[in-house]
């Protein structure tokens, strides 16, 4: 139903699923992956090979999670940054990366007080993490920030639920508000000892469109965006099937 909604609730709504869930998010010395986990190796290495990042870069992963995009950049030889609002996904991610010896830190962070400046080579904010979160009102002074901490040539990678594709494929029991752009739907999800629990979830979607406008207004240049699945990144053109849109960007 596309209706008016109250929206997320003021603060961190979204820890209290991370805190839950935790190593079932993802556990990357096990088998046990949330489905939209599987495809890590995918989309780390596609963004890799566009972006042509090399060991002894710099990446800064925006809305990090558990560490699955930053851990794989990092096996890469790569440097990374993950920053994420969510203490128990970093102590997650920390551990991880602690255990393997990966050149990875991690921090507890909002991604709308980033204040990085010409740091890193790429930045990555994937699989809606911090961007898709942030209720439909901050994404452009977030997108600011984002461009802004990459150095001149460096290049941004971001993932966002597609309106198209929302709206297209929208499931009983979820509403779409029209004026903000916001999915709200309630979730079951399991935890690593089998408990089950119910969620509320809020997610920001976009349309190509809007999410150029956005990349433009943040001076980046070199705009695509692709319609993709979680683990097939590619340069697909924009459709009203595939759930994500892929912008990739550079800063001038």
């Amino acid at each position: 139903m596309t209706q008016p909604s109250s929206g997320p609730p003021d603060g961190p709504w979204f820890n209290d699923l991370a805190a839950f869930v935790g190593a079932a998010y993802w556990a990357p010395h096990t088998s046990r992956v949330q489905a939209f986990a599987a495809g890590t190796e995918q989309e780390v290495g596609y963004l890799v090979d566009a972006f042509e990042l090399v060991p002894g870069g710099r990446v800064l992963d925006v809305g990090c999670g558990p560490g699955r995009h930053a851990l794989a950049l990092a096996r890469r030889g790569i440097e990374v940054v993950g920053i994420d609002l969510s203490p128990a996904f970093i102590d997650l991610a920390t551990g991880w990366a602690a255990a393997d010896l990966l050149p990875a830190r991690f921090h507890v962070a909002d991604v709308r007080s980033l204040a990085y400046d010409g740091e890193f080579d790429a930045v990555v904010c994937l699989c809606q993490g911090g961007f898709g979160l942030l209720g439909g009102d901050d994404e452009g002074a977030v997108f600011a920030r984002l461009a802004r901490a990459l150095a001149p040539g460096g290049r941004l990678a971001l993932t966002a639920f597609s309106s198209y594709f929302a709206l297209r494929h929208l499931e009983a029991g979820e509403t779409f508000d029209a004026r903000t752009g916001v999915l709200h739907e309630r979730t079951t999800v399991r935890n690593e000892t089998g408990e089950d629990r119910e969620f509320d979830l809020w997610t920001t979607c976009f349309t190509a469109r809007e999410l150029r406008l956005l990349a433009e207004a943040a001076g980046l240049v070199d705009i695509t965006v692709s319609s993709v699945a979680p683990g097939a990144y590619g340069h697909d053109s924009v459709s009203l099937d595939r759930p994500e849109l892929l912008l990739l960007a550079t800063r001038p």
